[in-house]
């Protein structure tokens, strides 16, 4: 694969990915960490034959870019926990009538307004269930600034795929931090494109729900000659509302198993120092920035002779379930480091089965160190 040196921070990395996938369209509001987002790609879209909006407020900016998914083209919002919250009810409207859009989460400490300039990965559990009802959600989380930029870029061709919102989650650690990052090319980029679904048949054969039990919707662009109804309501092949009870059984049905019946075309983790970990050494679980603090202590704990490992999930919903209780049932001595309470080690103790599950937390806004890494494992073993 051809690539390419950008020396950037994550932010301004997220929005370069958006541009060089095919996005057109950005709404939304400022929100720190997350500005420089909505900031660098109003740069950009203008000369890309793209539009960039700053709405009224968080709610209005996933509208628009809910809006500018429905006429065709590749669309983005990005925002922050708080942010997340209000756009809740509208990224539920886009699982219902599945449209394809980009969130970025560059996440900040909460509840509420929380830490805005500091780090945290509080946002975890929400990208999970963001708005009520019964759907699966996509969540990827980038772990480092290339990340950033290749993981936009997942998330717009999986958004097209399954016809619905993905979540990149990054954080404030991740977001500001400045470096090089090695990305593929723009022409790389162009050729792992896959363009959304469209019908090519007559408009009145044309029923946009009516598809395969485990496929997503097939929706073509808004004023191109093909007519359906766009509603949050439980609905027909048609898009129109209905009660039905057959028909609200297979839709809600079919909007967990597009995701779940395909997990193996969203699943990536990166398995670090693990090949030849044994039932007694270490296994530490961490995403997102702490990944770097944590692969760094690895690299401590061996010198002094204690064997470890990293497994971090890249996608983070759906969860790599069959390869975390893969390391679980191997491996004893199991240790979960999140910027949180516990908001990513209760899937690994569901997925698992187990209890003793340790755990290392911060919710102070302050970063995880690999001194602290090293100092809990040695406490463990």
């Amino acid at each position: 694969m051809e690539t390419r040196e950008i020396i950037s921070t994550g932010n301004d990395l997220a929005a370069i990915a958006a541009v060089d996938a095919g996005c057109k369209f950005f709404g939304g509001y400022p929100i720190t960490p997350s500005s420089e987002v909505m900031h660098t790609i109003s740069d950009l879209l203008p000369a890309a034959d793209g539009v960039c909006i700053q709405m009224e407020d968080e709610i209005a900016g996933v509208a628009s870019a809910i809006g500018a998914a429905m006429s065709g083209v590749r669309s983005m919002t990005a925002t922050s926990g708080p942010g997340m919250s209000l756009k809740a009810e509208n990224l539920g409207l886009a699982q219902m009538a599945e449209v394809p859009l980009v969130v970025v989460d560059v996440m900040r400490g909460g509840p509420s307004t929380g830490l805005p300039t500091r780090v945290s990965q509080g946002d975890v559990r929400q990208a999970r269930n963001p708005s009520h009802g019964d759907y699966r959600s996509i969540t990827l989380c980038a772990g480092s600034l290339a990340e950033c930029y290749t993981e936009v870029v997942r998330a717009f061709n999986l958004a097209d795929r399954f016809m619905q919102p993905v979540i990149v989650l990054t954080d404030e650690t991740i977001g500001h931090m400045h470096g090089k990052a090695i990305v593929p090319t723009v022409e790389e980029v162009k050729k792992g494109i896959v363009p959304r679904k469209r019908f090519d048949g007559k408009p009145e054969d044309y029923f946009p729900y009516e598809c395969g039990g485990d496929e997503p919707a097939v929706l073509n662009p808004m004023f191109q000659g093909y007519r359906y109804h766009f509603t949050g309501l439980h609905h027909d092949r048609r898009g129109f509302p209905t009660e039905e009870i057959e028909t609200c059984r297979k839709l809600i049905q079919r909007l967990e198993d597009k995701v779940m019946n395909h997990t193996d075309e969203l699943e990536l983790n990166e398995e670090f120092m693990v090949d030849d970990l044994e039932e007694n050494d270490v296994l530490v679980i961490a995403y997102g920035s702490v990944s770097l603090a944590a692969k760094e202590a690895i690299r401590h704990l061996r010198e002094d002779g204690i064997k470890a490992g990293l497994f971090r999930p890249i996608t983070l919903w759906p969860s790599p379930a069959k390869r975390i209780k893969h390391f679980t049932d191997k491996i004893k001595n199991v240790l979960c480091v999140e910027l949180n309470i516990r908001q990513y080690t209760e899937e690994v103790e569901r997925v698992s089965s187990r209890l003793d599950i340790e755990g290392l937390y911060k919710v102070n806004g302050r970063a995880i160190s690999p001194f602290e890494i090293v100092n809990k494992v040695k406490e463990m073993i």
